[in-house]
């Protein structure tokens, strides 16, 4: 059966950018290629990904500054969901679209083949997928550091159910269902 991961970094403080929307504080982290939670295992187990604007042309962008010949780095399927004009993509299987994310899992979910969905960011996009019923995991890896401001890395109020909790490198990583949204007051 299909479900819809988000899978995704934070710093202690719950910030999965800064307000630049970089991502510098998570690409000096230490992190074991093969530890627990890791990327590879990950990715072994997804379908097709469903990407916000921002983290698609922060992607975009970064691979153009840091490697100019770069291709997209996803053979898989994605469905960037987005209210702007982003042009046409310049190479992968990607597919822009705007609205309710329900309107546009079943594609999701047939795209995957019995796969997982994965929800790339950024934390509203995620936070979407949970309102409309449509997440069922978060897998955050905490880095140990702050940055008091930035992109949330889920703006809304939640229940989440830990069921695993790991070391990897200088990561506390946690593996979270996702229960329903926060009734306390």
């Amino acid at each position: 059966m299909t479900r819809s991961v988000f899978y995704t970094a934070t710093t202690l403080d719950g910030f999965i950018a800064d307000p630049d929307d970089s991502l510098a504080w998570l690409f000096v982290q230490e992190q074991e290629k093969d530890g627990p939670m890791n990327y590879d295992d990950f990715i072994a187990g997804i379908g097709a990904l469903a990407m916000g604007a921002t983290t698609y042309t922060w992607l975009r962008d970064h691979l153009a500054r840091t490697d100019p010949g770069a291709r997209w780095p996803y053979t898989l399927p994605a469905w960037v969901f987005t209210h702007r004009d982003l042009g046409p993509a310049d190479d992968g299987d990607i597919r822009f679209v705007s609205g309710d994310v329900t309107v546009v899992y079943a594609d999701l979910a047939a795209a995957a083949d019995g796969k997982d969905v994965w929800v790339v960011g950024g934390g509203d996009l995620a936070a979407q997928f949970a309102e409309a019923g449509r997440l069922d995991e978060l897998i955050v890896s905490i880095a140990p550091v702050t940055l008091g401001e930035g992109r949330p890395l889920f703006p809304r109020r939640w229940d989440l159910r830990l069921t695993e909790l790991a070391r990897n490198g200088a990561f506390a990583c946690a593996r979270y269902d996702v229960v329903g949204p926060g009734t306390w007051s």
